[in-house]
C-alpha cells in the first residue's frame, strides 16, 4: 500500500467515523484518526553518543551553500539532525576572491550560530577532510560546540584534536565507502588517540555529488547499501565489545522513501542519511530555481561528471557540463586552492564557482548535483511535511500485513455504512407511516394497521442498530490496528 492509498484509506475511515457519531452516543470517534495523523510513526531513536534524535534521519551536508543555517535548523527542530556543510562556504561572502580562506571561516561561524539561534536540536556540520582549510574548518566547529562532525573525503586519522572535540562535547562521525575503510580508522584511532569515533556514516553509490567510488563500481551489487552496511556492521562489533559502547552505523546514498529508510535499518544501520531528499524544501538554502531543477529533472539527464576534484560525481547533466568536458568553457579565476588535489585547470571550470552559480539560480554557468532518485521527485514542500511523509512510508513498510487487514476493514465499513443507509431510509418511513396511521385511525381506517406498522418499525431499527454496532467494531478494530505503531497511548474514555 502506498502513502496516497493509506491517505485515502483515512480520509474514508474519518467520514464512516464521523456519519456513525451523528447515529450513536460514541464520543470522539472522529478523534482517532485526528491523533493518529498527528503522531508520528514510533520509529527507533538514533543516538550518537549523548545525542538522541527522535527521527534516525542525518539530513547530508551539502556543500555550496546548499545546507546553511536554515536548512539544518528546520531538519533538526522537526526532530533529525540538521548538517551545515563547510566546503565552499566562503561564496556566500562579498571578499571571497580577496581572501577565501577567511572568509570561508567567517561564514561557517555565521551559519552555526544562526542555526543554534532557531533550534535546540541537533546541530552537525560537514568537513571535508580534503579541505586545505580542514583543520581551521574544525577548530570552528570545535570553538561552538556543534553537536557533531561529520568528516569525509578523506581518512580522519592523523593530526585530530580528539581530546579537545571531548571537552567540548562534539560528537566525531568519519563517512566511509567500505568495510575496510571503516577498520583502518578504528584501529589508528586506537593506536594514536585510545579512542574511538562515535558512529559511522556509510554513503552509497546512488548518493548525489562527488563518490568514493569508481564508474565500475556504482552499478556493482558488490557495493550497494544492501552488500556493505552489514559488513561494516560486522566490522564494528569487536570495537564495540572492546569500548564498551554502541557504535551507529547510519546509512546514506539512494535513501528516499520511507520504505527505504525502513530496508535500510533492517540491514543493521541504526539511522539513514539523506541529502537529495533535503533540496526540494522550502527551507533548503538553495535558489528557488536550484530546486525546481530536481523537480524537473528525468532519470535519463541524471548522469556522471569528471569533476575537478579528481572523483566521479552524479549531477544533472546540462550544457555546462558538457561545454567543460569539450573544452568549451571560459577563463575563470581560482581564489585559492581550497583543495590540494584539485585540477580545475585541466577540467576547464572550478566547481567551487559553478556549484555557487547554480545555488544563486544561475544554472547555465553551472549545474546541479543530485543523487540517483531525484527524478521521483514531483513538488517542494516544508521539511516538517517532508518528515512526515517519510514516518507514514516508514509506518506502512514496518507493518505491511497491519496494512492489507486495515484497508480490508475500511472496505467493510464503508459497504456496512451503505447498507445502514438503505435500512435507515426504510426506518425512517416506517416512522412517518406509523404516525399518519396514529393520526388517521380509527376515523378514516377500517382495520388496525399499528401493530403490523409497529412490527416493520422495530426490526427495522434493530437491523439498522446492529449494522450501528459493525460499523463501529470496524471503526475501533482500525484504531487498534493503528495503534499498533504508534506511541499514542489508548485512552478508554474516548470509547
Amino acid at each position: 500500500m502506498n502513502i496516497a492509498r493509506f491517505d485515502s484509506l483515512m480520509t474514508s475511515l474519518r467520514t464512516v467515523s464521523d456519519n456513525l457519531a451523528k447515529t450513536l452516543p460514541i464520543k470522539k470517534i472522529s478523534s482517532f484518526l485526528e491523533e493518529i495523523q498527528l503522531t508520528k510513526p514510533n520509529w527507533p531513536e538514533l543516538r550518537i553518543g549523548r545525542l538522541v534524535a527522535s527521527v534516525p534521519i542525518v539530513q547530508g551536508g551539502m556543500g555550496v551553500g546548499i545546507s546553511l543555517s536554515s536548512l539544518a535548523s528546520a531538519v533538526a527542530e522537526a526532530g533529525g539532525i540538521g548538517v551545515i556543510a563547510a566546503n565552499g562556504i566562503g561564496l556566500l561572502e562579498k571578499d571571497y576572491f580577496q581572501d577565501g580562506q577567511a572568509a570561508g571561516l567567517r561564514a561557517f561561524r555565521r551559519e552555526i550560530r544562526t542555526a543554534r539561534e532557531k533550534t535546540k536540536g541537533i546541530i552537525g556540520v560537514n568537513i571535508m577532510v580534503a579541505l586545505n582549510d580542514f583543520h581551521q574548518m574544525l577548530d570552528v566547529a570545535i570553538e561552538e560546540k556543534v553537536d557533531i562532525v561529520f568528516m569525509g573525503a578523506g581518512l580522519p586519522i592523523k593530526g585530530l584534536p580528539v581530546e579537545r572535540m571531548r571537552e567540548n562535547g562534539v560528537a566525531i562521525v568519519p563517512i566511509v565507502s567500505s568495510a575496510r575503510a571503516t577498520e583502518m580508522i578504528f584501529k589508528m584511532w586506537g593506536k594514536i588517540y585510545k579512542d574511538i569515533p562515535d558512529a559511522v556514516v556509510f554513503e552509497g553509490p546512488l548518493a548525489g555529488g562527488h563518490l568514493g567510488f569508481t564508474p565500475e563500481q556504482l552499478d556493482d551489487k558488490a557495493f550497494q547499501l544492501q552488500a556493505i552496511v552489514p559488513q561494516i556492521v560486522e566490522a564494528l562489533i569487536p570495537f564495540s565489545a572492546e569500548y564498551g559502547r554502541k557504535i551507529p552505523v547510519i546509512a546514506g546514498g539512494g535513501v528516499y522513501s520511507g520504505k527505504d529508510i525502513h530496508d535500510t535499518l533492517n540491514l543493521g544501520a541504526a539511522g539513514v542519511q539523506m541529502a537529495t531528499r533535503f533540496v526540494a524544501t522550502d527551507e533548503c538554502d538553495a535558489d528557488i530555481k536550484f530546486k525546481q531543477a530536481y523537480v524537473d529533472c528525468t532519470k535519463e539527464q541524471i548522469g556522471l561528471i569528471k569533476s575537478p576534484v579528481g572523483m566521479p560525481g552524479r549531477a544533472i547533466r546540462n550544457d555546462f557540463i558538457i561545454d567543460a568536458e569539450q573544452g568549451r568553457r571560459p577563463a575563470f579565476k581560482c581564489a585559492w586552492k581550497c583543495l590540494a588535489s584539485c585540477k580545475a585547470q585541466d577540467a576547464n571550470y572550478c566547481i567551487s564557482i559553478a556549484l555557487n552559480n547554480a545555488r544563486k539560480g544561475l544554472l547555465r554557468q553551472g549545474f546541479v548535483f543530485v543523487g540517483a532518485n531525484a527524478y521521483k521527485i514531483k513538488s517542494i514542500v516544508p521539511v516538517a511535511s517532508l518528515i512526515n511523509e517519510l514516518a507514514e512510508g516508514y509506518w506502512l513498510a514496518a507493518h505491511e500485513k497491519v496494512s492489507v487487514k486495515l484497508e480490508n476493514l475500511v472496505a467493510r465499513a464503508e459497504k456496512l455504512w451503505n447498507t445502514y443507509e438503505g435500512v435507515d431510509s426504510v426506518v425512517k418511513e416506517l416512522g412517518k407511516a406509523y404516525v399518519q396511521a396514529l393520526q388517521a385511525f380509527p376515523e378514516r381506517l377500517p382495520k388496525n394497521p399499528l401493530p403490523e406498522l409497529r412490527t416493520q418499525y422495530n426490526k427495522a431499527m434493530s437491523k439498522a442498530r446492529n449494522l450501528q454496532f459493525q460499523i463501529a467494531e470496524h471503526v475501533v478494530g482500525a484504531w487498534d490496528l493503528l495503534h499498533e505503531g504508534t506511541s499514542v497511548p489508548v485512552s478508554s474514555s474516548n470509547n
